[in-house]
């Protein structure tokens, strides 16, 4: 069975990457909307008995993507694709991972079913911000982490403590202790907004020691910004780094990060990055996600790439 990588249109050069570390050329699609704004997607080269990885963060815009994505499936499944599996590097709607209140929609779980009843056999994603979506599919998802990657590109120093910028980040604090083998402090903090975030306390020691904020991703920065100002108070360092597998610097993002005195900003090409704020380091995770996609294809084990939270 052939192997072939798709590309969406949300972040090509990533899937280009992938492509190439696996020795193959995405195969040829076109992606474009009528006069009134219907999508309108077509496979341009023969995909039939292939075993096909359709490459496509959801990110912004998001119902764009996701949309593409499906529409995709659909094209490689009528023209007679033997496996399909969805390789979205960053996961969108993850945290519409349940109701706040009583009358909203669970947008995972819609998401979730678009993309099962597409036809996609198998999803893989990185650090997907709630885990327990996994549960909202039907098909295997492969839950794969950049932890490691993001940890070997960090410079620590002896002085440095590990902290979550809140509750939901503390296992994947523990992550990054266990490869670092540095403190973990946990910053409690609340949110009256998607944008507007406070600092109520700061559990561990965290006085004249070097900052490394590690979470998933980066939206408006408003965590990051909230947490080191928070850690400032408590008479940090000011010297900061922060890890992030998600570098989405929506909105303001950008110019309240470069307004920190944040020495390292590092993040992956999980989706195509075009406001990011200086400094950036940006880590690749096309070498991660090939060699998953080649186990995937040849039927072996993923056990070494899992995210295990």
């Amino acid at each position: 069975m052939t192997l072939t990588v798709l590309a969406g249109s949300a972040n090509v050069p990533l899937a280009e990457s992938i492509a190439t570390e696996l020795g193959v050329t995405p195969h040829e699609r076109m992606i474009e909307r009528f006069a009134d704004g219907e999508l309108h997607v077509v496979i341009e080269q023969s995909i039939r008995g292939h075993d096909v990885y359709v490459v496509q963060p959801t990110s912004l815009p998001v119902d764009e993507h996701v949309m593409e994505l499906v529409f995709l499936a659909d094209a490689c499944r009528r023209a007679g694709a033997a496996r399909l599996t969805a390789v979205i590097p960053y996961f969108g709607y993850a945290r519409q991972d349940r109701r706040a209140s009583g009358r909203e929609a669970i947008g995972a779980r819609i998401v979730a079913s678009l993309i099962e009843a597409a036809g996609f056999a198998r999803v893989v994603a990185v650090d997907v911000h709630a885990p327990a979506i996994e549960g909202f599919f039907r098909v295997p998802l492969e839950h794969l982490s950049a932890t490691n990657l993001l940890a070997a590109a960090v410079r620590t120093t002896s002085d440095t403590v590990i902290v979550a910028p809140d509750l939901g980040a503390v296992k994947l604090a523990g992550r990054y202790q266990a490869i670092l083998h540095a403190p973990v402090a946990v910053v409690h903090k609340t949110r009256s907004s998607g944008s507007d975030v406070a600092v109520r306390s700061i559990i561990g020691d965290v006085k004249d020691r070097s900052p490394l904020i590690v979470d998933d991703m980066i939206t408006t920065g408003a965590t990051i910004e909230a947490a080191v100002n928070g850690l400032l108070e408590a008479g940090c360092k000011p010297d900061v780094s922060v890890a992030a597998t998600h570098a989405l610097f929506v909105g303001p993002a950008a110019g309240r990060l470069q307004a920190l005195p944040i020495r390292q900003l590092i993040g992956t090409n999980s989706v195509d990055v075009a406001n990011a704020p200086v400094p950036f380091q940006e880590v690749n995770l096309a070498p991660m996600i090939a060699q998953t996609i080649a186990r995937l294809h040849r039927d072996q084990s993923l056990e070494r790439l899992l995210a295990h939270r």
